[in-house]
C-alpha cells in the first residue's frame, strides 16, 4: 500500500490486555520450566487428566512438535469441537492465516500474506478444488482455482493442518501453503462411538432461526479376516442471513480516463435546472473528449470532482442450506496392512435476494450524466464532490435472484503397508467433483426518469450517506417498466444461468525405508489429471428502435396490456435496523415481485411467448464457454535423517521434485454477429447472432523443485527449525483462456487470455525458534521470506498476428500474419520479495493462584511486508513497424489480500463440567484490486481492518453437554473504500450478530 494508506493498527491499539496476557503466559511458561526439576524428584505425582478444549490444544502442539516441515494444526476431540460457521472460520485461529468473508461467513483464507490463488486444499489427503457463487462486489462465482471453504460445515474434519514450508514429498502448487484437512476415520476411535448435537440459532439483523445438526457412528470389529472399521457422520444446517448498508459502485471524475458517463452538461438543452437557479460553465467546468477527455475541466469544478456512479442503499438476503456426509471403511487384515475407503459428499444451498434503491444515470453516458443537471454542489479538500442537488437523475429500483447451488463429491481409496524390516508403502486413488450451479439469475429493475430535486450528502459520514430522492419511493406510480432508451436505460430485464464443472483423478505412491539407522529414504510420484468446464447463457440483443442499427442487451419487453406496476411489485420495508441511518433516508421502497413478474410475463420459458422474446443461448456469452484439462505428473527423491551432531539432536529432510504439467485450453469467441429479424405474437424484431469461434492450445512444461527442512534441538524442548524450497503455483484458470474478448483490425489492438503463462515461481526461506516448557505450553518465533518471481498480471506487448494462433479468417483492413498487433493480456512479471514474521505464545494459567489457574490463553501475532510494481497503465505502440511510444506506468503496492499486521487471541477457562473461551480475529486493510483502467481511474480498493470477536461456553453433565456460542459480537461492518489518497467509501455493509444455543452428547 502507498504510504499514504497507514491503516495499521498494532494489538496495543486495542489496549493493554492482550499484551498483558502474552506477558503473564510468558512468566508463567518460564516458572513451569523451573519448577519441572522438583516435580521429577518426587517419588509419587499426582496425575493431572487434560480433557475438553485443553486436551486439543496440546494434541496439535504435539503434532507440529514432532513433524519435520514447519506446521500447524487445529484438533477437535469430536465433531462437534469447532464452533466456527464453517472451516475458514476455523483456520483463522491459525498463526498467520487470516480469511476474507462473504455474506457474513468466511470463504476464502490468505495465508502470510498469499491469497486464496496461492493455495492448495487437500481433503482426505488429496488435492480438490471447491467452488459456489458470491455477490458481485466480493468477487462473484469462482471460476478459479481457489477453494471455498464455506461450502463445508466445520463439524465434517476433526483435524486441519496447515504446511507452511514444504518438503519434496509433498504436491506442488502451492507458494503460500497446503492446508490439509482430514474427516475422521473408524479407527481413530478406540471403540463405538456415536455422538450428535443440535444448535438453534438467531440473527439479530434477519431476526430468523437457524437450526444445525450434526451425527456421528463409528465402531470398529475383530473378524476372521481382522479388523473392520465402519464411520458415518452427517452435519446439515440452515441458516437465514441479511446483510444491509450502502454502496457507491465506485466513484469517478468526468475529467479523468476509464470515466464511465462523460461529464454534466452546463449549457444548451441539456441543462435546464428547475430546483435551482442554472450555475455557470465557470462553475460546472467543461470537458472535451468523452470517457478519455482530451480538455479537462478546472480544477474544483463539478466536472472535476469524484463523484458516486450509483449511490444507493441497498439489502441482501442469503437462504442457505449445507449438508455434508463423511463415510470410512477400514479393514485391517493385518498389523501391518490397512486398506481405507473414504467418501465425502458436500452440498451447499445459497440462495440469494438483492434490492437495491439507486441512482444510476451518474454512471451513464448519452441520457445519463449528460442530461444530469448540477443545481448545487459542495467539493471537499480531496477533490469530491461530497455533498450536491441534482435535477434530471435517472432513479431505478433493482431486485436479483439467485438460485446458487454447489455439490462436492469425492472418494478415496488408501493402502497402507508395511514390508520388510524398514519399509512402508502407501498407495492412494481418488476422484473429486464439483459441481457449481447458478441455474437462475434473474434481475428486473423498474425506472423513473429525469427526476428533479435529488440531493446526496456524504459530508457527514460518507459509510451512511443522506439521500433525498425528491418523491416517494414506496409509490407504484412514480416507476415505469420501459422497453425504450430513449429517456435512459431501458428497464433490467437479465437472465444469466451458469455452470461451472470442477474434476480432479489422482494417483499416488509413496515409499519410505530407513537404509541404515537415522537415515530414511523416501520416493514416489503423483499422477493428477484436472478438468474444469463453465457456461453461462443470456438473452439475445435486439434493436429497440424501429430503425437504426443499434442493439441493447438484456432490456425489458413491457408489461402485458392492462397490467400496472402496483401488480408486479411489492414494498420492502425495515431496512436500516442497527444502521444508525441519517434522518430523513428511506427505509421502505418498492421493488419488482419476481414470481408476479413471472406470472405475468412468463420470462422463465426459455422461449418466445406473447410477451417477449425470452430465449437463452450460450451463444450470448462465449467468453465463458471455455474447458481446461489439465495432467500434472511428479517424482520425488528424499532423504529423511535424525542425528544427533555435537550432541545436539538434529532431524530433517532433504529432496527434489521433479514436474510436468500438460495443459490443453479450449476457448470460444465472437467473431462477429448476424442481423435476425425474429417473428413474435407481438410483431418482428430484430436481433443479433452471434457468430462463434473457437481456438484450441496445447503446452507443457517441466519443473525441478528442490527442498529442505531442518529441526535442531540444542537445548531441551527447544527447537530451531530452517526450511528452503523452491516453490510454484500454476496460473488462475481465467487466465489460460485462449480466443479473445475484444478486437480492432483497424487500430491492431486484441484483448485475450494467455495460455503460453508460465507459473509464478518462489524461492522460499523459513527460520523459525519454538520452545515447549510443558506439552501444553508454546512460545514460537518464526521468519520468513519468499521471492517471488515471474508474477501474473495483465500488460500490453506486441506480437506479430501469426502467434496469436488465432484463426487468419479474422483478419481485414490489409491485415497479414506478419502485423504486428498491441495485445493486452496476463504476462509474467519480475514479481518482488514478501518477508515477514509470526510471534506465537499458547499456555494454560495453571502457575496462578486459584480460580484463575483454570485460565489459558492463545496469542499469535504475523507481520508481513511486500512490495510489487503493478502496470496500471499500458505501454503505447505505435507506426509501422509498431514501436513503442509512451512506456507502461508502474505502481509499488503490497501483494493482493495482504494485510501487514494480524493478531488473533483466545482466552479460555475449564474448570471441571464448566468451559467457556473467546477469541479475537483481527487483520488489517488489504488491497482487493490495483487496476485503474477497471476501477474508473481510482489507483486501488481498499477493504477496511476488522475484528471479529467470537465466544462458546459449555456446561457438561456427563455425556451431554449444553452450549452456547456467539459470533461476531460486535457486529463487524465489511467496509471498502476506493483509492489511497481520498480513502472514500465504495461499500458499508453489516450482518448482524449471530448466537446459538444447543446440546452435544456422547455416548
Amino acid at each position: 500500500m502507498s504510504k499514504k494508506f497507514t491503516g495499521r493498527v498494532r494489538v496495543l491499539h486495542y489496549g493493554v490486555s492482550a499484551g498483558a496476557l502474552a506477558l503473564a503466559m510468558y512468566a508463567g511458561a518460564a516458572a513451569a520450566q523451573t519448577a519441572q526439576a522438583p516435580a521429577a524428584a518426587s517419588e509419587e505425582v499426582e496425575a493431572v487428566v487434560v480433557t475438553g478444549f485443553r486436551a486439543s490444544l496440546a494434541n496439535a502442539l504435539d503434532v507440529k512438535r514432532r513433524e519435520n516441515d514447519l506446521v500447524d494444526v487445529i484438533k477437535a476431540q469430536d465433531i462437534a469441537d469447532f464452533p466456527d460457521l464453517n472451516l475458514a472460520e476455523s483456520l483463522q485461529r491459525v498463526p498467520g492465516v487470516s480469511i476474507d468473508r462473504d455474506g457474513g461467513e468466511g470463504r476464502t483464507i490468505t495465508v502470510r500474506g498469499l491469497n486464496a490463488d496461492f493455495t492448495v486444499v487437500r481433503l482426505n489427503g488429496l488435492e480438490a478444488i471447491a467452488t459456489t457463487g458470491g455477490k458481485d462486489g466480493s468477487g462473484g462465482a469462482n471460476r478459479s482455482r481457489q477453494f471455498d471453504f464455506s461450502i463445508f460445515a466445520s463439524e465434517l474434519f476433526n483435524s486441519v493442518t496447515v504446511r507452511k514450508s514444504t518438503s519434496a514429498s509433498n504436491e506442488e502448487g502451492s507458494l503460500g501453503a497446503i492446508v490439509d484437512m482430514q474427516a475422521a476415520r473408524p479407527f481413530d476411535f478406540s471403540k463405538f462411538t456415536m455422538s450428535a448435537s443440535g444448535k438453534i440459532g438467531w440473527n439479530d439483523l434477519s431476526r430468523k432461526s437457524d437450526p444445525r445438526y450434526t451425527f456421528l457412528v463409528s465402531d470398529r470389529w475383530d473378524t476372521g479376516i481382522g479388523e473392520i472399521g465402519a464411520l458415518v457422520s452427517v452435519a446439515y444446517a440452515t441458516r437465514a442471513q441479511r446483510e444491509e448498508g450502502s454502496s457507491t459502485g465506485r466513484w469517478e471524475n468526468p475529467s479523468v480516463r476509464f470515466n464511465s458517463s462523460t461529464a454534466f452538461p452546463c449549457t444548451g438543452a441539456a441543462y435546464n435546472p428547475v430546483s435551482g437557479p442554472p450555475l455557470t460553465c465557470a462553475q460546472i467546468g467543461t470537458v472535451v473528449g468523452g470517457t478519455t477527455p482530451t480538455t479537462t475541466a478546472a480544477a474544483g469544478t463539478a466536472n472535476n470532482l469524484w463523484h458516486p456512479r450509483i449511490p444507493r442503499y441497498g439489502r441482501l438476503d442469503y437462504d442457505q442450506k449445507r449438508l455434508g456426509v463423511t463415510g470410512s471403511l477400514q479393514w485391517r487384515p493385518t498389523d501391518r496392512s490397512t486398506l481405507t475407503l473414504d467418501a465425502m459428499l458436500a452440498k451447499f444451498t445459497n440462495n440469494r435476494d438483492e434490492t437495491y434503491l439507486e441512482i444510476i444515470s451518474f454512471s451513464r453516458s448519452g441520457a445519463g450524466l449528460p442530461q444530469t443537471d448540477v443545481v448545487n454542489y459542495t467539493a471537499d479538500s480531496k477533490g469530491t464532490l461530497i455533498k450536491g442537488t441534482f435535477d434530471d437523475v435517472d432513479a431505478r429500483v433493482e431486485y436479483r435472484h439467485d438460485d446458487l447451488k454447489t455439490e462436492f463429491n469425492q472418494f478415496v481409496l488408501t493402502y497402507d503397508t508395511k514390508f520388510g524390516d524398514a519399509g512402508h508403502l502407501n498407495v492412494v486413488y481418488g476422484q473429486s467433483r464439483s459441481i457449481q450451479d447458478n441455474p437462475v439469475q434473474t434481475t428486473f429493475s423498474f425506472d423513473r426518469y429525469d427526476s428533479d430535486n435529488y440531493s446526496y450528502d456524504y459530508s457527514g459520514n460518507d459509510k451512511l450517506p443522506n439521500f433525498n430522492y425528491g418523491f416517494d419511493p414506496t409509490n407504484p406510480a412514480n416507476y415505469q417498466y420501459s422497453a425504450s432508451n430513449a429517456l435512459g436505460d431501458a428497464s433490467l430485464l437479465r437472465l444469466r444461468p451458469s455452470k461451472a464443472v470442477n474434476t480432479f483423478k489422482t494417483f499416488r505412491a509413496d515409499v519410505d525405508y530407513e537404509i541404515i539407522n537415522g537415515f530414511k529414504l523416501r520416493y514416489g510420484g503423483v499422477y493428477k489429471k484436472y478438468g474444469f468446464n463453465s457456461w453461462e447463457k443470456r438473452l439475445y440483443s435486439r434493436n429497440l428502435a424501429s430503425t437504426g442499427t443499434t442493439f441493447t442487451a438484456e432490456a425489458a419487453f413491457g408489461l402485458p396490456a392492462g397490467t400496472t406496476i402496483a401488480d408486479v411489485s411489492r414494498v420492502i420495508t425495515g431496512f436500516g435496523r442497527g444502521l444508525d441511518l441519517p434522518a430523513g433516508v428511506p427505509t421502505s421502497w418498492l421493488a419488482p415481485d419476481l414470481e408476479k413478474l413471472k406470472t405475468k410475463l412468463g420470462y422463465d420459458c426459455n422461449c418466445i411467448n406473447a410477451n417477449g422474446d425470452f430465449r437463452l443461448s450460450v451463444a450470448n456469452q462465449l467468453g465463458a464457454l471455455r474447458q481446461i484439462t489439465e495432467k500434472d505428473t511428479s517424482f520425488y527423491l528424499q532423504g529423511d535423517f535424525d542425528y544427533d551432531i555435537a550432541n545436539i539432536p538434529v532431524r530433517g529432510n532433504i529432496g527434489v521434485r521433479w514436474v510436468k504439467t500438460e495443459q490443453d485450453a479450449l476457448g470460444h469467441y465472437n467473431t462477429g454477429s448476424v442481423t435476425t429479424p425474429v417473428s413474435t405474437p407481438f410483431g418482428t424484431i430484430s436481433t443479433t447472432v452471434p457468430t462463434d469461434g473457437i481456438q484450441q492450445t496445447s503446452r507443457q512444461y517441466t519443473k525441478t523443485l528442490p527442498a529442505l527442512n531442518i529441526s535442531a534441538q540444542p537445548f531441551e524442548n527447544f527447537y530451531v527449525r530452517f526450511a528452503a524450497a523452491k516453490a510454484m503455483t500454476r496460473p488462475q484458470l481465467q487466465n489460460l483462456t485462449p480466443g479473445f474478448t475484444a478486437i480492432s483490425q483497424a487500430n491492431q489492438t486484441l484483448t485475450r487470455g494467455n495460455p503460453e503463462l508460465n507459473p509464478m515461481m518462489s524461492k522460499n526461506l523459513d527460520l523459525s525458534f519454538e520452545w515447549y516448557p510443558d506439552k501444553e505450553t508454546l512460545l514460537s518465533v518464526g521468519f520468513f521470506q519468499k521471492d517471488i518471481k515471474s508474477f501474473i498480471q495483465t500488460s500490453a506487448i506486441t506480437m506479430p498476428w501469426g502467434e496469436t494462433e488465432l484463426s487468419n479468417s479474422l483478419l481485414s483492413n490489409g491485415n497479414t500474419v506478419d502485423t504486428l498487433f498491441t495485445v493486452t493480456t496476463q504476462i509474467n512479471t519480475p514479481g518482488g520479495k514478501l518477508k515477514g514474521f509470526e510471534v506465537s505464545l499458547q499456555r494454560p494459567f495453571t502457575f496462578l493462584p486459584a480460580p484463575f489457574d483454570s485460565f489459558g490463553g492463545i496469542v499469535n501475532y504475523t507481520h508481513v511486508q511486500s512490495d510489487i510494481q503493478y502496470v496500471i497503465s499500458n505501454p503505447v505502440y505505435s507506426g509501422t513497424p509498431r514501436v513503442q511510444v509512451t512506456p507502461a506506468v508502474l505502481l509499488t503496492q503490497p501483494l493482493i489480500n495482504l494485510s501487514p499486521d494480524a493478531f488473533n487471541a483466545t482466552l479460555y477457562y475449564e474448570k471441571g463440567p464448566l468451559k467457556a473461551r473467546v477469541s479475537a480475529s483481527y487483520r488489517d486493510p488489504y488491497l482487493i484490486q490495483v487496476a485503474p483502467s477497471g476501477t474508473n481511474n481510482n489507483d486501488v480498493r481498499i477493504k477496511e481492518k476488522t475484528m471479529n470477536i467470537d465466544t462458546q461456553v459449555s456446561y457438561n453433565f456427563g455425556n451431554f453437554t449444553i452450549t452456547l456460542e456467539g459470533i461476531n459480537l460486535t457486529d463487524q461492518a465489511d467496509s471498502k473504500l476506493d483509492d489511497s489518497t481520498r480513502m472514500i467509501s465504495e461499500e458499508y455493509v453489516h450482518y448482524g450478530r449471530q448466537f446459538y444455543l444447543g446440546f452435544k452428547w456422547k455416548y
